[in-house]
């Protein structure tokens, strides 16, 4: 076992049919090889604990466990509270929702076993472009950023759950996917300093245990091209020094196409020169392990600065153990967490009309591509039927009534790009075409200004983004203002 292993973070990914059994091998020899922790994607929250709990008992070391539930436990648990975009929960303007939605998945993540959030995001959401960003920002003023992820760490380690600012130095400028290329963000350093930094110095003033590089080329602050992840520069000369950043720095996700132009081996060494202390997602931790130890031994890295690292994660991980050990009990905010969602949703063009009945749904899905699928568009069929209403989903059979368009757009990695498609707009102009105005509704799953894109006649009903909750709260949300509407009618006709 080497304590260089510590540095290293590997996936752990549930599977529909297999559960956790395919990675079973793999944890062994992690766990073996003394890595400092997993990140966790996916499972019901029963065998979420059994993992967890086998991965803690079974090491030599305390762990970092971490996940990304910038949307809730639920976003990745089966059982667990999912919550709206972050983008949605800000547009509220309510911080002490913030705080809450930030506890509640803190709590709630410390009952499965783990100990380390990948949350909040810390991007300004300024490029309208940007394929990767969008509802998972805050918004686009960096002042109030910089409060509301100020807020959301307080309240996620509040609860002994690690929290981590995403991706520095700011990923909300950028109109490539780093998943599928590097982008390269070509503002000056005066307005990144003035913009884009002023959420992480609130993050880092209110102590967040951990910063995640951003996979991301900054020409104004390394003239090399080299991504922050890889960029002593940006990691060392910027977050470390000027900003006085302390704690840990972990990577972006080392599957991604940005950062491997010299495979991954080569990227573990640049990440830790650069001045990373953990190392995301790696697919072959021993050849890594491997790579680092040679990299100490031909002195292209500093022992004494690995050390460092690794002293500085045994310190968190420390931490982390502590509040496990003396952890609250969770609460139920199952009922808080569906009223948020509801509150979010909100007529974005025209009136909700009244829609008769049957409905002909079509779902036009602009979330297909990646090599993860998009979320069952089920919850919304089954909310709806469960409403009383008596739909005809794609043409399944006839129906003379109205059209509704359950419309999916939102932010996905590999997707490439943000908005809808040419072939979606025109799968919308034709579901639409001939229908009587006063009869169509389209429900946007996706970011408030996408609307901006769809050049029809038809009120919009925008619910943020295609998660289960979403989907449910929509129908909530429509069947309420369809009663609400039926009412007022009744009420005109018997004055």
């Amino acid at each position: 076992m080497s304590e260089i292993a510590e540095l290293f973070y590997p996936a752990i990914r549930w599977d529909a049919q297999r559960g956790y059994e395919g990675e079973r091998e793999a944890i062994e020899v992690a766990l073996k090889l003394g890595v400092g922790g997993f990140i966790l994607f996916g499972g019901p929250s029963e065998q979420v604990v059994v993992l967890t709990e086998h991965l803690h008992s079974k090491s030599s070391i305390p762990l970092l466990i971490g996940a990304d539930l910038e949307r809730g436990a639920g976003q990745q648990f089966a059982g667990q509270t999912a919550l709206p975009p972050l983008a949605a929960i800000a547009s509220l303007e309510d911080i002490q929702a913030v705080r809450r939605a930030a506890s509640i998945s803190a709590a709630e993540a410390r009952e499965l076993g783990i100990n380390w959030i990948y949350a909040p995001d810390c991007d300004i959401d300024v490029e309208p472009n940007n394929p990767i960003i969008g509802t998972r920002s805050f918004g686009s003023d960096p002042e109030r950023v910089g409060e509301y992820a100020a807020a959301w760490i307080d309240a996620c380690q509040s609860e002994g759950v690690l929290a981590c600012a995403k991706h520095f130095p700011g990923h909300g400028r950028t109109v490539a996917d780093s998943h599928k290329e590097l982008p390269r963000v070509e503002e000056s350093a005066e307005t990144i300093r003035e913009t884009d930094l002023v959420p992480f110095r609130s993050a880092i003033e209110r102590g967040v245990a951990s910063v995640m590089s951003a996979h991301v080329a900054f020409p104004a602050f390394d003239p090399s091209g080299a991504p922050a992840t890889l960029s002593r520069k940006i990691l060392t000369d910027l977050l470390r020094q000027e900003l006085g950043f302390t704690g840990l720095v972990v990577t972006d996700a080392l599957i991604m196409e940005a950062v491997l132009g010299k495979g991954e081996s080569g990227a573990v060494v640049q990440a830790l020169d650069a001045g990373c202390d953990c190392l995301l997602y790696p697919t072959n931790v021993v050849e890594s392990v491997r790579a680092v130890q040679k990299a100490i031994d031909d002195k292209q890295l500093d022992a004494d600065r690995i050390h460092q690292s690794i002293e500085r994660r045994r310190r968190w991980a420390r931490w982390a153990a502590l509040s496990r050990d003396t952890n609250r009990s969770s609460r139920d905010e199952s009922g808080w967490s569906v009223q948020l969602a509801e509150q979010v949703v909100h007529v974005l063009r025209g009136k909700v009309p009244a829609l008769r009945q049957p409905w002909n749904l079509v779902i036009v899905d602009d979330d297909i591509g990646g090599p993860y699928p998009a979320p069952s568009r089920d919850p919304l069929i089954s909310a709806l039927r469960a409403g009383g209403v008596d739909l005809a989903v794609n043409g399944e059979t006839p129906a003379n009534g109205a059209t509704v368009i359950a419309l999916f757009g939102d932010i996905r990695a590999w997707k490439g790009r943000p908005g809808y498609s040419s072939e979606s707009k025109e799968a919308i102009r034709r579901a639409l075409e001939g229908k009587d105005p006063a009869d169509r509704l389209i429900i946007q799953f996706s970011h408030p200004r996408l609307a901006a894109e769809l050049d029809v006649d038809a009120p919009i009903l925008c619910a943020w983004g295609g998660e289960p909750v979403m989907q449910r709260a929509a129908a909530r949300v429509l069947l309420r203002e369809l009663a609400a509407n039926k009412a007022s009618h009744g009420a005109r006709i018997a004055l």
